[in-house]
């Protein structure tokens, strides 16, 4: 009964060094490292220099005011174009948050002119356009710049997107709503159908 006992009493440590190699092999392996995540650059301050808040403030009315921020807004998109293709990309950071800052003056400043009136949805028609035309600018630029710069145009992208959708909803977004009837007021009766004279059978 007992007879092959120390055969495997021998086996037992004979396993035991085996499984020890097999750990000391795995252990030794290298351990995949997980490539590192590019840090993310600080965002870009939206400022707006002194300078050119006064330009903006001593415009003489609305339509003077929009477009002398578009035109200053312009200025620093050229120049975020010109040091993106230089590789000075935190530069070019710095321009895309004064853009940013003086988009975002235009669309503060609209709120707060009335809603329905004509000039007011010409000056959202007229910052629609602009945004238009800078969004295949700003996304060039996200193309071309490395990924801890080019998320912040890329939130630029999206907020230049929604500006346009609301400078849209300005002017588009508009229904025709029938006058309600005062309290002591009676529809207009249809009048009569005058009836059609019936045709002589022949």
């Amino acid at each position: 009964m007992f007879a092959h006992c120390p055969s495997r009493l021998l086996l037992l440590p004979i396993l035991l060094v085996s499984f020890a190699v097999l750990v000391l092999a795995q252990d030794a392996q290298p351990t995949p490292q997980a490539s590192p995540t590019p840090l993310t650059a600080p965002p870009p301050l939206r400022t707006i220099t002194r300078e050119e808040r006064s330009q903006i403030t001593e415009a003489s009315d609305p339509k003077t005011r929009v477009r002398t921020t578009l035109e200053l807004a312009e200025v620093h998109l050229a120049n975020a174009e010109k040091f993106t293709s230089e590789s000075n990309f935190e530069a070019a950071s710095h321009q895309i948050g004064s853009y940013h800052a003086l988009i975002q003056d235009i669309l503060t400043f609209l709120a707060t002119m009335k809603r329905d009136a004509n000039k007011t949805r010409d000056l959202y028609k007229r910052l629609e356009l602009q945004l238009r035309a800078d969004g295949p600018r700003l996304t060039a630029m996200r193309r071309t710049t490395p990924l801890e710069f080019a998320v912040w145009i890329k939130q630029v992208e999206d907020f230049a997107r929604e500006g346009r959708t609301e400078a849209l909803n300005s002017f588009y977004g508009h229904t025709v709503i029938r006058d309600q009837l005062k309290p002591d007021e009676k529809p207009t009766e249809k009048p009569p159908e005058t009836p059609m004279p019936k045709s002589k059978q022949p």
